[in-house]
Formats: structure tokens, sequence, C-alpha cells
């Protein structure tokens, strides 16, 4: 059984009753779902993810006022709940794994994975908010929230990055893209430095996938589970194919053995397959920035498109930010 219908058939049968009997007083107060850190709260987990912080739970989120004056005796009931349900054991917490679930502060929360207490007002403060925090704050599912309040600063946060960081993250993007893989990829090869070029396609592949979600308007979650999340974005979904070619790819140095001296010069040598699926990734990406208004031209190096997107952005402060800065 998946992860998030675990829990919340688990508070169906048991979390419900147990703040109509214990707690009435909390009854239209108090937002309860799996929202956080976990594969399940992506709906990604599986058979292997069942070997650590799986099992029966939930969460019950309080706002700071109900935290102080209940939080302590509502853990204590959350705790006294049955530990095994429906034939799932108990939940097998791992070195790093508590704080998940049971009763949480709402501001906290957030805090905690985010570093604001709800979504900022300021464009400078959303920059500094990575991907992932924001998508882990956002993801998995509230069962319900009568009171509302943790469902409104999730819904600011849901409202993805203001335009002006989106665009700014996606410059950077595009440049990182460039400088790993149209460049410093065939570059490390020329030179016969294999640890380097196996870094610049790493570097690649992560912000080409960041990229990927930054035109989907959508967060990107923690690295292991990146790749696969691309499977449900309904744009350039097909990327994370053509990256999973460029993760299998065989040893390339042979095609480096007879390299003309201009070859490794914004990645010329199409004897090296790696090189083909990174033009090709860039070529898509192109096309879908000037299908979103943010460039033109026909220029498949990713960083000459930089400077133009940069034009796009409205606010002063952010345009002028570095161009590799997001």
């Amino acid at each position: 059984m998946k992860g998030l219908e675990l829990s919340q058939r688990y508070y169906e049968t048991y979390g419900k009753k147990m703040l109509e009997e214990k707690f009435p007083e909390l009854r239209c107060r108090v937002a309860a779902g799996l929202v956080g850190q976990g594969s399940e709260c992506l709906g990604f987990d599986d058979g292997i993810s069942a070997d650590h912080d799986y099992g029966p739970s939930f969460c019950l989120w309080l706002t700071e006022e109900d935290y102080g004056k209940y939080g302590q005796a509502l853990q204590k009931e959350y705790e006294s709940l049955p530990a095994v349900f429906e034939g799932v054991a108990a939940r097998k917490m791992s070195v790093h794994g508590g704080g998940r679930v049971g009763v949480l502060c709402i501001p906290d929360f957030y805090y905690g994975l985010t570093g604001f207490s709800q979504a900022p007002e300021h464009l400078r403060d959303w920059m500094r908010i990575p991907e992932e925090a924001l998508c882990t704050a956002t993801n998995g599912k509230v069962f319900e929230d009568p009171l509302g309040e943790f469902s409104r600063i999730r819904e600011g946060f849901l409202s993805y990055y203001p335009e002006d960081v989106r665009i700014k993250k996606i410059v950077a993007r595009a440049a990182q893209m460039a400088q790993s893989g149209q460049y410093n990829y065939a570059r490390a090869m020329k030179r016969g430095e294999h640890v380097a070029a196996m870094l610049a396609l790493a570097e690649f592949t992560k912000s080409t996938i960041s990229m990927v979600y930054l035109l989907n308007k959508k967060y990107m979650p923690f690295y292991k589970w990146m790749h696969r999340g691309m499977k449900e974005l309904p744009l350039l979904s097909e990327i994370g194919d053509i990256l999973n070619l460029l993760a299998q790819m065989g040893e390339q140095s042979g095609a480096w053995k007879d390299a003309g001296q201009e070859d490794y010069f914004y990645t010329l040598n199409t004897n090296d397959q790696c090189v083909i699926i990174i033009e090709a990734v860039c070529n898509i990406i192109l096309q879908e920035l000037t299908a979103q208004g943010l460039t033109e031209g026909e220029d498949n190096f990713l960083e000459n498109h930089t400077m133009k997107m940069m034009g796009k952005i409205q606010d002063a402060g952010i345009r002028s930010l570095q161009i590799l800065e997001g």
C-alpha cells in the first residue's frame, strides 16, 4: 500500500476518533495530512522504501497558540494509537527521521523546511529558497483543514515563484547547461580529464532537470526523485527519457583519439554520442524557451540567450544579479 493511502486510512480510522473523543475543542482547528520529507509524500514509495520511515502515521498541524496549549497532550495521545494497522507494521524511524509525523506547529513546520513561516513577500527572499525545499513543503496531501490556516500558507507557496524569480532561475540554468554540457564537457574530454567530463555531465543533467521543472512551473524534488518526477510533467517529459540515454552512454574516449584541433570548441566533435545528446536536449529546451516568449533565434548555444532573457525581468534588483545566481 502506498504511504499516502496508508496514512489517510489510518487517520480516518483512529485520528478522527481520537480528536473527537479526547480533544473536541480542537476538532475544528486541527489540520491533518501527510506532507514533507520522504518518498511517500511524493507518491514515489515502493517496496524498497518500506525499510525506513514507513508505517501507519500522519501529521496533525496546530496554530502556534494551540500548539503551546495542547501540543504535548495531543502528541501523547497520538503516540498511544495502535502501532500496527491493516497488517502494516509500526513506523520504522531512521536516525534522522524524527519530527516528520505527529503533532506539529504550523509556522515551525514551514520554517523548518523553507526558512520562512509563510510565503515571502519580497523577491529576494524567494530567490533564497531552494526548489527542493519548496517541493518538500508543498507535496503530499492535506486530508482535512477545517480552520484553513495550514492550507492558507500552503497555497501561498504553491502559487509558485514570482515570474521575475522564475526567469532569473531559468537564466541561471541556461548558463549552467551551456557551460557544463555544451562547453566544458568537450574540453575535458579533449584533455583526457575523464572525471572532470563526468562531473560536467552531472552538472548538465541536474541543470537540465531543474530547467524542465521551471518551464513547467513546478518545484523540483530532492535529487533522488527529480528524474522520476519528470514523468508526470506536462511539458518536456521526454527529456527525462533522453537523459536516461545520456546516463547509460558508454565510455566515449575513443571518439577523441583523432579529434581535430578545434573539435573541443562548442562541442563540435559529433563522434562523441554524449555531444549529440547534449545538443539535442539544448535544442528542445530552446524551442520551449521560445514558445514561452523568453527568447528568440536559432542559436543552439544556450548561453547566448541569457542576456535576452535577463531583459524580460521587470525588477531592477533581480535583473542586476550575476548571471549564474539562482
